[in-house]
């Protein structure tokens, strides 16, 4: 709010509240890892940048694999799991091409919050002692993070100098420090230390990139979205495109929530089957995108009955700890905007010296193909390792016009796999069910990613007769806490509304 009150816009704003995110929510904000934005021109132009980590030139096809065929956690944890960080790279293209105020004015805040500290709230001193153990396997980590082997306490103030000095240098001399210049350095010497593979060859060759954006017409909206390698708009396009041939039938009925699982199944199976970093694979973007190969898909929907998933062998998505930030600023410009280190904290390796954790992204691929990865998505082919490319994401930032063409909604999640179901519940729960912003951010979710074949949702979110109905159907169903965190801003007929997802207490602010 500070940034657009000097005059900024959704832009420099963003790439304020990324730093700053670096420094107050290391889980999931960050330096090392990378992400997607979707910008919305207040003049009607759409952009879709991708910062997405690659991986290194020495990667191969099975790393991660043992002479047992068993995946190794080295894909998870420690140097050999970390990406070609993107976001850097990103938010200074992103600020190069559309921000307006100076770029070293966009670090301050998250100087000032790493130079002079900030009061750690209870939930990130409960993160990082969930996170301890592995936190402390690495000297640079454990100096960083923990007092004594343990998390600091609620209500210390949190200091981090050694970042402090990193983003001076990057408020400095933009993003060619990073890939080139001493934190470069850092990060290969790290590698180094612990066996990873990043070399400044890899850091040097990282670009951002912009790309097209998914464009899907529902009922009238119009929604932008990412375009591989996020798997994430493909995946709400084909959603969408199912269920807008039905009537929808009440929230939170065995009907809707049969249906809507029927579309997820088939969405996931495509997602796992077909998609990968489109500079390295070719996918039939064009079918999986059109209103006419939703219709098949629809008519294989039995609507009394559940269709099991077939148990493909040639059928893994990030972690949990992602964080979504949604801006909109006075003249119209919005960012919808989603980072990530993969796994709470990445691969828990922070670099020596730089102050930053590094990213577990490697995890992403299919490390082997057709057995689960960390969140259980089963991918294939498309998605294994190559030297230089990116991973496939869940990630699903997204901005709407509603039927006249104006700005209506910007919104997008956290969650891993979880999150195209969790944007495209919003977004139903407030066109098809006429639901406010706030309750359409508040209502419970269900989620189904065609392997594991199981309907889950959040508990005490639905009446017993409709579960019991899904289960007499054919459903799998389990039940699961919170998963998703969706953070959006709507346009509303008296000005311009925020929510942040009341499940992880985030926050929305405006003037």
């Amino acid at each position: 709010m500070d940034v657009l009150h000097r005059g900024g816009n959704a832009v420099d704003a963003a790439v304020a509240v990324a730093f700053a995110l670096a420094v107050v929510h290391p889980v999931a904000g960050n330096i090392g890892g990378g992400g997607f934005m979707m910008v919305r021109q207040h003049a009607g132009t759409v952009h879709a940048l991708d910062f997405r980590e690659v991986a290194p030139a020495a990667a191969t096809r099975d790393m991660y694999v043992d002479s047992a065929g068993t995946v190794m956690q080295s894909s998870l944890t420690g140097h050999l799991a970390v990406g070609v960080p993107g976001s850097v790279a990103g938010l200074y293209e992103a600020h190069r091409r559309l921000g307006r105020l100076p770029w070293r004015d966009l670090l301050a805040p998250a100087i000032h919050l790493a130079r002079d500290g900030h009061v750690l709230d209870g939930p990130r001193s409960r993160q990082i002692a969930r996170e301890a153990e592995r936190l402390a396997r690495f000297p640079a980590s454990h100096a960083q993070f923990l007092v004594d082997g343990v998390a600091p306490a609620p209500e210390t103030r949190f200091v981090q100098p050694d970042l402090a000095r990193t983003l001076e240098l990057v408020a400095d001399s933009g993003a060619a420090v990073f890939y080139h210049g001493s934190i470069a350095d850092l990060i290969v010497q790290e590698m180094k230390r612990g066996g990873g593979l990043i070399t400044r060859q890899d850091l040097a060759r990282y670009r951002a990139k912009w790309r097209d954006p998914i464009e899907i017409f529902y009922r009238g909206y119009t929604i932008y979205t990412m375009p591989p390698p996020s798997g994430g708009g493909v995946t709400l396009a084909e959603i969408l495109n199912v269920m807008e041939g039905y009537a929808p039938p009440p929230f939170g009925s065995a009907p809707l929530m049969h249906l809507q699982t029927e579309a997820l199944r088939r969405a996931y199976v495509d997602r796992n089957a077909f998609l990968g970093d489109p500079d390295f694979v070719s996918m039939p973007l064009g079918r999986l995108l059109a209103k006419w190969y939703a219709r098949t898909l629809r008519a294989g929907i039995d609507p009394e009955h559940a269709t099991p998933t077939a148990p493909v062998a040639v059928m893994r998505s990030e972690g949990t700890e992602t964080t979504h930030f949604s801006i909109v600023d006075a003249d119209g410009n919005a960012v919808s905007c989603t980072t990530t280190l993969n796994n709470d904290f990445g691969s828990a390796v922070t670099v020596t010296g730089a102050g930053f954790l590094l990213n577990d992204e490697m995890d992403d691929f299919s490390t082997a193909p057709g057995r689960p990865n960390l969140f259980g998505l089963v991918q294939g082919e498309p998605n294994t390792i190559a030297p230089g490319k990116r991973m496939l994401s869940a990630m699903t930032p997204s901005i709407v016009l509603d039927t006249a063409g104006r700005l209506f909604l910007v919104l997008g999640s956290p969650g891993g796999s979880r999150i195209p179901t969790a944007v495209y519940q919003v977004l139903s729960d407030m066109v098809d069910q006429g639901m406010p912003l706030a309750s359409a951010v508040a209502a419970p979710r269900l989620h189904h990613q065609a392997l594991p074949d199981t309907l889950y949702l959040e508990r005490d979110g639905f009446v017993q007769p409709s579960i019991d109905s899904l289960v007499a159907m054919g459903h799998n169903v389990s039940v699961w806490s919170y998963k998703t965190e969706v953070n959006a801003v709507a346009r509303t007929a008296a000005g311009w509304v925020g929510v942040a997802d009341p499940r992880r207490g985030g926050s929305a602010a405006g003037y």
